[in-house]
């Protein structure tokens, strides 16, 4: 018999996660702290996305729930768990803090139009 609290474990790891990358985010000013209303739009528009193609894969008969017990149980749709949503939203928020760090990195190591470093 698994414990109760078990189910829970994977939605906790995900919103812990999701803070980290918010803690992050926060110290660096990078997406959230730097400009929110693109930095939602761009994680709304990459989460609508890949919740489409999951909804597209589940009407297709492709995807579907696996039997684990560290699923809550809880769906946004049939074959669709609650913690696909949070799951997607750390892929799309890392994905766009990695490209911004990446960015800002990237332009200090250009020499600027005077030829300096």
């Amino acid at each position: 018999m698994i414990p109760e609290f078990e189910r829970w474990l994977y939605l906790v790891a995900l919103v812990v996660s999701l803070a980290g990358l918010l803690t992050l985010d926060r110290r660096f000013k990078l997406a959230f702290f730097a400009d929110w209303r693109r930095a939602a739009i761009s994680i709304g528009v990459g989460v609508a996305f890949f919740l489409s193609w999951d909804t597209v894969g589940i009407l297709l008969g492709i995807f579907f729930r696996g039997q684990t017990p560290y699923l809550s149980g809880l769906l946004l749709a049939p074959e669709l768990p609650v913690e696909e949503f949070f799951f997607l939203a750390v892929l799309c928020l890392t994905t766009l803090e990695v490209f911004i760090a990446l960015t800002r990195w990237s332009l200090r190591l250009r020499p600027n139009k005077r030829g300096r470093a």
